[in-house]
């Protein structure tokens, strides 16, 4: 059993409220509503937050690929001493339900498998599909396969006409989106380019991922839907060197490096016409784990005006995880001044609590 005091940030998902609270952790790891007189005092000042959310990531991929289940622990490890005790991870081939079995390791929130057209993505990670008029079953069958989301990839690059082009036809993505959603899962995409997003947020998809392409005309649909986006822009940073290695494609390099240039733009277009933002990192693959504070800042600087609740309070509200909450797990991070007046000290935290059990890093 734990008590803890300091300044809680994020109460009700206001992202201005500090209230000083004392908080009590009992031995099965979850918040109570009373005073545990055997508590042991773990904190006495200090800035507590609900556990950091990396609301977009890949636990099972490497630079080269899949990864085996041990480093695929290893990676989730890594999240967790940054303070992301909440992940949702946006597709990867390798089955990590055995992680979530894991009390030391943050929870995991799984899509199961990408869904995409045959050479139209990362050889190896996602299912692709010769006829796309079977997205509808195989979104079902990833449906029931994940915890609640399935991730389609809305456009990649088409050789034949050498630049970023959509995947699926609208009517198939009204289909397949309604089957999802019957299944009671919610639907992300992966998408770069502009044209892709009228059919996708049309069809009523619940997430874009990236969204590097979003129009003033797509994001105000979105705002109107309530539609998020997870911009992952420190995984934008590496498109000028997507361009450079296509060169033999020269409007696909040239696109990729003004997707570049607008990302921190579309970001605060989105957020000021009312698009809900979440932080994720897209870490898996060429981004390495543990950077959810790296798109913190990131968001900070495209003028994001709550970018630790979008990778905290606001992010776990999204996905069903109450901050602070009687009976549900303590999960949270404690730093020694305001994160959100000295952004600094989100890399040096006092204390991450994960179920309730202070973790050794």
């Amino acid at each position: 059993m734990y008590r803890l005091r300091g300044v809680a940030l994020g109460l009700g998902g206001n992202a201005d409220a500090a209230e000083t609270v004392e908080l009590f952790v009992g031995d099965d790891g979850r918040f109570v509503d009373v005073p545990l007189p055997d508590a042991e005092t773990i904190i006495d000042g200090g800035f507590v937050v609900p556990g950091l959310v990396d609301a977009h990531c890949h636990v099972g991929l490497g630079p080269s690929g899949p990864v085996d289940l041990e480093e695929a622990d290893a990676q989730a490890r890594t999240d967790r001493d940054a303070g992301a005790l909440l992940l949702r991870d946006c597709g990867s081939p390798v089955d990590t339900s055995p992680l979530q079995a894991r009390a030391d390791l943050p929870e995991i929130i799984r899509a199961a498998r990408h869904v995409a057209r045959p050479k139209r993505y990362i050889p190896g990670l996602a299912v692709d599909l010769d006829d796309p008029a079977l997205l509808p079953e195989v979104v079902a069958e990833q449906a029931a396969a994940g915890d609640g989301w399935v991730k389609l990839v809305g456009d990649w690059i088409d050789r034949g006409v050498g630049d970023l082009a959509p995947l699926w036809p609208d009517d198939v993505l009204v289909a397949a989106i309604g089957a999802a959603h019957a299944a009671g899962a919610r639907v992300t995409a992966h998408v770069f380019g502009s044209d892709a997003l009228p059919g996708l947020v049309n069809a009523g998809i619940d997430c874009i991922e990236h969204g590097t392409g979003l129009t003033d005309d797509v994001i105000a649909e979105m705002a109107r839907r309530g539609t998020a986006l997870v911009p992952t822009l420190i995984n934008v940073e590496t498109f000028p060197g997507i361009a450079d290695s296509a060169s033999k494609y020269p409007v696909y390099a040239a696109h990729m490096r003004e997707l570049h240039a607008g990302a921190g733009d579309v970001v605060r277009r989105a957020v000021e016409a009312g698009v809900p933002v979440y932080a994720g990192t897209d870490a898996g693959g060429g981004i390495a784990h543990g950077r959810i504070v790296d798109e913190i800042d990131a968001l900070r600087a495209a003028g994001h005006p709550d970018a630790l609740g979008a990778a905290s309070w606001a992010a776990r509200e999204w996905l069903g995880r109450p901050s602070f909450a009687v009976g549900h797990p303590a999960d949270l991070v404690v730093y020694r001044s305001d994160p959100r007046l000295d952004p600094s000290v989100l890399r040096e935290p006092e204390l991450v609590m994960l179920r309730g059990r202070p973790v050794a890093r």
